[in-house]
């Protein structure tokens, strides 16, 4: 109840500024945060979201309006609602169909873009009001550029009117910019944006108080019916067969889904107990609730990342603190409807000029070009497009120029037309350890993205996953940002994604998530420019041994020819290298391809090299059955031990010289690799090889294979009497 409070002061200014922008009367705005607020809160997959009008509708909103009123705003104002309503059928439907992954097919850059042009196209509008000049009209590339003009006839106007609003909008974007510098707790308990309110108010009352004539007109004022009860607007469906209407349907459609969609995603990540919303569920209900608001005159339902992170903040952890916010702006409403005409547009306008600049911020512009040129031009295509035409075409610019730039870098079409429909995640669980590992191949982009995350999201997050890549070509920015996402869920459910298989990538930039381009085999310059994640671990690793951790390729793989393993396979080269300090211990990733008799098929795997102070017999050790064939070639025998039925039935134990290698295998030994996971081991005479898995090993796993591999060579190397 107190976070619905407290989200309820936020929404009130919100509400009825939104709605402002959007050139609908102040009230619609609150309808649809309280039809949101019940509706979703009742019906809702979400647990701690609050919904009502959201930022990114604003521009389409108010072009729909005037483009359907043409010239007339208030019965622009009755068709759009139709365009709600229909609009709210839509996303009902997207709910049914399970299209909550809607969000994933857009490129983030792309859609960082879009809502950067939102936040443009806000302050454009709301800057003029912020001074006073209501009357302000036009493109959001005129308006933008009419702000200097703006600020500089100000100086020149007269009127009392446009002064005062002009100051207390200057007032409100100051209380806007340095609340959160104020350290006073008691202050803060009050958000910024009631605080306006508050003074803005309060100002038209000292007034009354000292007989001072009020310096503000009407006009600059918030209008709201004297009786908000009877008068409701309705839709007009009267052109919902026309082009502009149907136009109109679709992108409020799509904005709405995207804005709540993000905003679901991101508010998971702040929920205290760590639940992950029903995004289909969440939709129907969205649905709902915009086509109830649109019957009864009110804009658009979305989920809102910055009331529902207040929400978290103030300790809310149900649905219900989104029924409280609607239920206190109603008593808002009912009771204080006189205080609330004593509001200046200009304060509102205000608060939208500076949710506009957080969408638009500079930072914004540093932070996608730090993870690519590429995200830049794709970031800066999406938003002029926008700004110059609307937001359809925009996001549609966007995407396809990403889709353009993917092809450019891969420098290939087919790559993503030839593999664009075919299944390329695996996902199984691994015997030993338990790890889900997961494997993608080919590539792995917007395009794709829905496929790994439905894997994913089968897997509990309280497990560990191996997350595999190496036979993968090209992996999105997209992909690496919602990985991240996973990555944090996981952990705090006490569970781990680990990402192999990118260290033999290429990026264009230090970003974590700039994209990843395999690189062709015949370069032997570094592997990767820039470190991956799990290289920085293995470096990390690598120093807790007191190790020398050396990432670039090496050619020097004649070493492990010597071992049968290796007969038949071609090593070109290793990477990754973790060395002991007398370098008599190595941990190593190995790419080796399968001999001709098997299959021509690349293998990347970690291999661990324990070179031996002294002599020991030569022989192989792995699970019964796996590589009988390939020893029995190599005209190796399996060995049994007496007394160890159990190891005799487990493993497979092979080599030349049966009785040299019984007296190697003492009952330390043995108890030893009874009592540890699987290993494949391997004697040469003068050097152990170590082998978990074919494939990568993840950072974790390789911890486990040195502590593994350090004890096997004690043991060997200073063996107990036989018993």
């Amino acid at each position: 109840m107190f976070s619905g409070f407290v989200v309820s002061l936020i929404a009130l200014p919100l509400g009825l500024g939104l709605a402002l922008a959007s050139e609908a009367p102040p009230i619609s705005g609150i309808i649809a945060a309280v039809v949101g607020g019940v509706v979703v809160a009742i019906l809702g997959g979400s647990n701690v979201t609050i919904a009502g009008p959201g930022n990114g509708l604003v521009i389409v909103l108010l072009g729909a309006i005037t483009t359907l009123g043409e010239g007339d705003l208030y019965q622009g104002y009755l068709f759009t609602l139709a365009a709600i309503v229909v609009s709210g059928i839509l996303m009902l439907l997207l709910g049914f169909l399970k299209m909550g992954r809607l969000a994933d097919f857009f490129p983030a850059s792309a859609i960082e873009g879009m809502l950067a042009a939102i936040g443009l196209g806000i302050l454009a509008k709301q800057f003029h009001i912020m001074i006073g000049n209501n009357g302000a009209s036009g493109s959001i590339v005129g308006l933008l550029g009419g702000i200097p003009n703006g600020i500089f006839s100000l100086f020149q106007n007269v009127e009392t009117s446009i002064l005062v609003a002009a100051a207390v909008g200057i007032l409100s974007l100051l209380i806007m910019i340095f609340y959160s510098k104020i350290r006073n707790p008691y202050f803060q308990l009050i958000p910024a944006p009631m605080w306006i309110l508050i003074l803005s108010v309060g100002f038209s009352y000292v007034c009354t108080w000292t007989n001072v004539p009020y310096p503000m007109d009407s006009k600059f004022l918030v209008n709201i019916p004297d009786n908000v009860m009877t008068n409701l607007a309705f839709p007009d469906f009267s052109k919902i067969l026309q082009t502009e209407f149907i136009l109109a349907v679709f992108a409020i459609t799509l904005i709405a889904s995207i804005e709540s969609l993000l905003s679901i995603k991101a508010v998971d990540k702040l929920d205290p107990q760590n639940r992950r919303s029903n995004v289909n569920r969440d939709l129907k209900a969205l649905g709902l609730a915009t086509s109830l608001s649109g019957l009864l005159g009110g804009l658009n339902v979305v989920t809102v990342i910055a009331r529902s992170s207040v929400n978290v903040n103030n300790g809310a952890t149900n649905r219900s603190a989104n029924f409280f916010h609607a239920f206190f702006l109603v008593v808002f409403v009912l009771l204080f409807q006189e205080q609330l005409r004593k509001i200046p547009l200009a304060a509102l306008a205000a608060i939208l000029v500076y949710t506009g600049y957080k969408l638009a911020t500079p930072k914004t512009f540093v932070k996608v070009a730090k993870i690519g040129k590429e995200q830049i031009v794709i970031f800066l295509v999406t938003l002029l497009t926008t700004l110059f035409t609307n937001l359809i075409t925009g996001i549609s610019a966007g995407i396809l120029i990403t889709f353009l730039i993917h092809i450019l870098i891969n420098k290939s079409f087919s790559l993503f037309l030839s593999h664009l429909t075919k299944p390329n995640v695996l996902l199984f669980k691994e015997q030993d350890g338990g790890n889900y590992y997961v494997s993608v191949k080919h590539f792995c982009s917007f395009l794709n993205f829905y496929r790994l995350k439905n894997n994913l999201d089968i897997i509990p997050e309280n497990e560990n996953v191996v997350l595999d890549f190496s036979l993968c070509s090209f992996v999105d920015h997209t992909v690496m940002d919602g990985l991240e996402n996973y990555t944090e869920t996981f952990a705090k459910k006490g569970g781990s994604i680990e990402i192999i298989g990118l260290d033999k990538h290429g990026a264009d930039s230090t970003h974590p998530f700039a994209i990843r381009k395999i690189i062709p085999l015949a370069k032997l310059n570094p592997i990767e420019r820039y470190f991956t994640k799990r290289q920085d671990l293995l470096k990390t690793t690598a120093g807790e041994f007191q190790w020398a951790y050396e990432p670039q390729k090496s050619t020097k793989t004649k070493f492990l020819r010597n071992f049968v393993f290796f007969h038949t396979r071609q090593i070109p080269y290793l990477y990754n290298s973790l060395k002991a300090e007398d370098k008599k211990i190595k941990v190593f990733d190995v790419e080796f391809t399968e001999g001709a008799f098997i299959a021509r098929e690349v293998v990347k795997t970690t291999i661990m090299y324990v070179h031996l102070e002294a002599k020991i017999p030569v022989f192989t050790l792995d699970k019964e059955g796996l590589l009988d064939f390939l020893y029995g070639l190599a005209g190796f025998k399996n060995i049994t031990l007496d007394n160890h039925p159990d190891f005799n039935r487990r493993f497979f134990l092979s080599g030349e010289n049966p009785g040299e290698i019984q007296s190697v295998f003492t009952q330390d030994l043995i108890l030893f690799l009874e009592s540890n996971p699987y290993y494949h081991i391997e004697s040469n005479g003068e050097a152990l090889l170590i082998l978990k898995k074919e494939r990568l090993l993840s950072v974790q796993e390789i911890k486990a294979m040195i502590y593994f591999g350090k004890q096997l060579s004690q043991i060997v190397q200073d063996p107990a009497p036989v018993l």
